[in-house]
């Protein structure tokens, strides 16, 4: 009896932007020696079974195949990276909560994603049983109100997006999603993981649901400074003035481009989480701390003014000395709540030190350094100085001898030291106090992946092994 070929829906793929749809094998001798790896890649052979049919599509003799299982059946995915940005005006305090809105406008860089970065894949599909997340590769409650809120929003826009005649998506609006994102950072060390973190979570669900538009309202919903990593180069978040908040968005001040001199060098001085969060640290500062509200109200408003010229204009002198005395103050901000928040550690204060040495030496501000809600210095330079800082660096904070590169990202060479200067800056040494150097650049907002190699859902949908 001639057994009847069976009709296999292939549904669909996509690996990043591009949405492949199987060709039509026609022989066995295809499939088997000229079908693409990627194409076989999709199925599980299970010898054996008896045929069956699916929705539509093309058919595959039972001789070759036995009963095929499809994986990546009929999903949609697609993966996107995003920055990490350091504020150098620091937003600290909410006036409302639930919407996220800042009691003060903030101001930062955003740092290259070749050296710090968020990659996220988001896949969708008809076939997943319920919203899945997976972050540096462990699963998490995907429940977590500021999480829904973003994926809440996002959908909602598609489905308005639909509803005016713009489809396209309408397929995918009920699918449940499958979330997996990965730091190349520290977690939760003051290095701006969850600004990173929620821009990239926002702009792949934009880019899988095809919602364009502004997206920094929806990402400041889900950590307060994400919004600012939605853009490149020198970003400020207007606090705005509205209760819906919606006028509570971030604007590109300069893009990446426009100072292409300046570097920035994250000095990592412990890779733990820290002990109060962001959230928790700056309710408690809105509710005891009458330096705050001096703050936000007398102080913020004029830096803001003068931080934006000195960037427009290229003035280090200016950025520098402000971007250190919005990071004092911040941090003198913490000690006035109550209980106090002690962010900095003792290789904080060191770094503080050698820095205010260093600039003393030359009579000018050559280096900066600002500290976000955790003990990694923030040190803001020219090219030219680079060299000879890091110099210094490894010489008041010299490596421990476990194999790890002391210096990652652009390339430093050495330099030498007077000894005149060396006599200026240097005290006891630190063995181990800076665990390793970050230097890196202005960099762009976030972007969609075409590396498939980046894609961090497998076929079926679940985390791959190396993810």
């Amino acid at each position: 009896m001639q057994h009847r070929s069976p009709s296999v829906n292939t549904g669909h793929v996509t690996t990043s932007a591009h949405r492949l749809f199987l060709p039509r094998p026609g022989s066995d001798e295809y499939y088997a020696k000229a079908a693409p790896a990627w194409q076989k890649s999709l199925y599980t052979l299970v010898p054996g079974r008896s045929p069956f049919r699916g929705r539509s599509g093309f058919s595959l003799p039972m001789s070759t195949i036995g009963r095929m299982q499809i994986k990546g059946f009929n999903m949609k995915k697609v993966t996107c990276t995003a920055p990490v940005n350091i504020a150098v005006i620091k937003y600290w305090g909410k006036r409302n909560e639930e919407l996220i809105l800042p009691i003060n406008s903030s101001l930062s860089v955003t740092l290259h994603q070749d050296q710090l970065k968020t990659t996220t894949t988001v896949a969708a599909s008809r076939d997943f049983t319920e919203d899945r997340l997976w972050l540096n590769g462990k699963e998490d409650p995907i429940n977590h109100p500021r999480l829904q809120c973003c994926l809440r929003e996002i959908r909602r826009l598609a489905r308005k997006r639909r509803s005016s005649g713009e489809d396209g998506v309408s397929r995918i609006l009920n699918d449940k999603v499958h979330i997996c994102s990965v730091n190349n950072f520290p977690t939760a060390a003051g290095l701006a993981s969850s600004a990173a973190g929620y821009a990239c979570l926002v702009y792949t669900l934009a880019k899988l649901h095809g919602v364009e538009g502004e997206l920094s309202e929806i990402a400041r919903q889900g950590s307060g400074s994400a919004c600012r990593s939605m853009h490149g180069g020198f970003v400020q978040w207007v606090m705005g003035e509205r209760e819906d908040g919606k006028d509570s968005l971030a604007q590109q001040v300069e893009p990446e481009s426009h100072w292409p001199e300046l570097r920035i060098l994250i000095l990592v001085a412990s890779a733990e989480k820290k002990h109060v969060g962001s959230t928790a640290g700056m309710q408690t500062s809105v509710e005891t701390s009458p330096l705050l509200k001096l703050r936000a109200e007398s102080v913020v408003p004029g830096r803001m003014v003068e931080m934006i010229e000195a960037i427009k204009n290229k003035d280090f002198e200016a950025f520098g000395q402000l971007t250190m005395k919005d990071s004092n103050q911040f941090h003198a901000t913490c000690l006035d709540t109550f209980p106090p928040i002690f962010y900095l550690n003792q290789v904080s204060q060191r770094i503080i030190s050698l820095v205010h040495r260093y600039n003393n030496y030359y009579g000018q501000t050559k280096v900066a350094y600002s500290f976000d809600a955790g003990p990694n210095a923030v040190i803001f330079a020219l090219e030219p100085t680079v060299n000879e800082f890091v110099e210094i660096v490894k010489r008041s904070f010299p490596p421990e001898s476990n194999g790890d590169p002391y210096l990652k990202g652009l390339p430093v060479s050495a330099a030498p030291l007077s000894q005149e200067l060396l006599s200026a800056v240097e005290t006891d040494v630190f063995p181990g106090g800076v665990r390793y150097v970050i230097v890196t650049q202005p960099g762009p907002g976030p972007v969609e992946s075409q590396d498939l190699s980046l894609d961090l859902l497998g076929p079926d949908g679940l985390p791959k092994t190396s993810a």
